[in-house]
Order: structure tokens, then C-alpha cells, then sequence
């Protein structure tokens, strides 16, 4: 072997044998998760649910930092500039992906400026009607549409959010013309829904499930690949529209590129631990929160594929130039 060869397989041993060191003794001081939402936020909720359980595991202090603003965009470019050693990590909110499918423009690469650690799941949201207006399944609500194009009308809490999103894909997956009608939030889209003004709404399953419970709203189909266990009489829209299999945007864990791969290793593992926790499980359950853990190299491709995949929705219903 000669000097240059020598040096060089020394070089890349050290380099390993530091990085094994390094993630053994993960962590030795407290990790931080930026939070780019508010206290109290859907996402916000399920990283304080997770915290204490890898704050257990470790030793450690968990401490969330929330950094709203431009839809995500302030608490995101935060971790994506951080030092990439495991201690400064992301939650990548429902915004993650809706951001980098809307605004070509970031400040920051959603693929390239962050290494995936786990998927966690997703809110699940429930596609409801009022039952004044007669419709009793997804099947009558995509032949209503057929039958009588642009006169189906869907509620969301604005143009560009969740809700709208979701509503746009049931739209556009059942081949149907529906119109869309913005409100200010949530709750105002709901009581237009209930009041059978507008057709249907996708919406959370926590503010839905109160109104579906008391009969008030109908739940035709839910956004998870199986059925619910908290409504189990309702079918997944998958049942009906194949392409609902995949969530359009999850939460994952993300840490800044070029953090060592051990270290993410560990964290993943040690998240892949907690979600299968009966603690955490059913605190999930109780939020209707689907959980839908992965591999760092899983939570990769799923984020590059969400971010194409909503990137062609945004194109299809004018919210993005072709």
C-alpha cells in the first residue's frame, strides 16, 4: 500500500471511528426541535407528545423552540442553516411540503438542505356533508358531481391550505367539478358545511369528530390509507379513490444535510421506539393522529415524491404556474 493509499483509508477510518464515537454518546447535552408553527398547532401537539419520550431515552432535555411565520418558512431556514450535529432538528409541518409546492422561491432546498430522520403521520382529516343535503356516500357525491358540473361546491379555511388542498384532490382524483369557496378558517367553513350552503369539506378529524359523534355532520370517507379505528363505520377514501393510499403531506423529522449518519441513525431508531409505545399510541389515537413511521432513506424519497406529487396539484387548480 503506498503513503497516498495509507493516508487516505487512515483518513476515512478516523472519519468513521469519530462519527461511531460521536453517536454513542448522542446526546450529551440538551436537543433542540424547532417547531414552525404556534403553541398548540396540530404538529406543535405531536412533537410534545413525542419530546418526552426521547428525553427518557436519552437522558437529556427536549426543548421545543416555536418559530412561526411565512407560512413555516422562519423556524425551517433556522435548522436548515444550523450545525448539522444532531442537536437542532425540524419538524416538518403540514407547510413543509404545501411551501415548497407553492413558492419556487424558498430560502432554503427542501430536499437538498435536509436529511431525513423518520416520518411520524399525519392529522387525519374526514371528507364530511351535511345529511340535509342527501348525499350518503362517496359514490353519490362524485355521480352528484358528474351530473351536474360546477354546480358541487367544497368549503375550506382558505385558498392555499390544508383543507383547500385536500378538497382540490378529492376534485381532482373522482374526475369531478367542483368549486371551491375560501373562508376565513376552519371553524366559519364548517358551519357553512352544516348549514348545507356548500357541499362538503375536508377537515380535521379533531374539529369534525364532535359534530360527526352528535349526527350533526356525516362522515363519508376518512384521508387514511385503513379506516379509523375511532370511526370505524367509515370507509377510507381510499376505498373509493385509490390515490388517497398516500398522504399528500406528512410530519417527519428532518435535521440539517450533512448531519452524520449515525447520529441520525440513532434518533430515528430511537423515534421508530416511541411510536410504537402503547403511551404514545394511544394519545395519538385519542387526537386521530395516523402514525406511519419510517427509515431516514424512506422519509427522503416520501418528502421528494409529496413535494412532486402536490407541486402537480398546485399546477392542475392554478395556485402555481405551469
Amino acid at each position: 500500500m503506498n503513503t497516498v493509499v495509507k493516508a487516505l483509508f487512515v483518513a476515512v477510518y478516523m472519519a468513521a471511528s469519530g462519527s461511531m464515537v460521536s453517536a454513542q454518546s448522542f446526546p450529551n447535552r440538551p436537543v433542540r426541535i424547532v417547531v414552525p408553527a404556534t403553541p398548540g398547532n396540530p404538529s406543535d401537539i405531536v412533537a410534545r407528545i413525542i419530546g418526552p419520550k426521547l428525553s427518557e431515552y436519552w437522558g437529556q432535555p427536549v426543548i421545543f423552540e416555536n418559530r412561526p411565520g411565512a407560512g413555516g418558512t422562519l423556524g425551517t431556514v433556522q435548522v436548515a442553516k444550523a450545525t448539522p450535529d444532531g442537536y437542532t432538528l425540524l419538524i416538518a409541518v403540514g407547510a413543509f411540503v404545501a411551501s415548497a409546492a407553492l413558492q419556487p422561491n424558498l430560502p432554503y432546498d427542501p430536499i437538498k438542505d435536509f436529511a431525513g430522520v423518520a416520518q411520524l403521520g399525519f392529522p387525519a382529516s374526514a371528507l364530511v356533508v351535511s345529511p340535509a343535503i342527501g348525499i350518503k356516500s362517496v359514490k353519490e357525491l362524485i355521480a352528484f358531481g358528474k351530473a351536474h358540473p360546477g354546480k358541487l361546491f367544497f368549503a375550506s379555511a382558505g385558498a392555499g391550505g390544508g383543507s383547500h388542498l385536500q378538497g382540490e384532490r378529492v376534485r381532482l382524483t373522482a374526475g369531478i367539478k367542483a368549486v371551491h369557496v375560501g373562508f376565513k378558517g376552519q371553524p366559519e367553513a364548517i358551519i357553512e358545511v352544516l348549514a348545507g350552503r356548500v357541499h362538503y369539506g375536508v377537515f380535521t378529524y379533531a374539529a369534525a369528530h364532535p359534530l360527526i359523534k352528535d349526527g350533526r355532520l356525516l362522515a363519508l370517507g376518512v384521508n387514511t390509507p385503513q379506516r379509523l379505528p375511532q370511526l370505524p363505520d367509515t370507509p377510507a377514501l381510499s376505498e373509493f379513490l385509490p390515490e388517497f393510499k398516500r398522504p399528500e403531506s406528512t410530519n417527519a423529522l428532518l435535521a440539517p444535510a450533512q448531519t452524520p449518519r449515525p447520529i441520525v441513525d440513532k434518533i430515528s431508531k430511537d423515534i421508530g421506539r416511541a411510536l410504537e409505545s402503547a403511551d404514545i399510541i394511544e394519545k395519538f389515537n385519542a387526537l386521530g393522529y395516523a402514525i406511519m413511521p419510517s427509515t431516514p432513506d424512506e422519509q427522503d424519497k416520501i418528502r421528494r415524491t409529496q413535494i412532486e406529487a402536490l407541486t402537480k396539484w398546485a399546477i392542475a387548480i392554478g395556485l402555481r404556474p405551469k
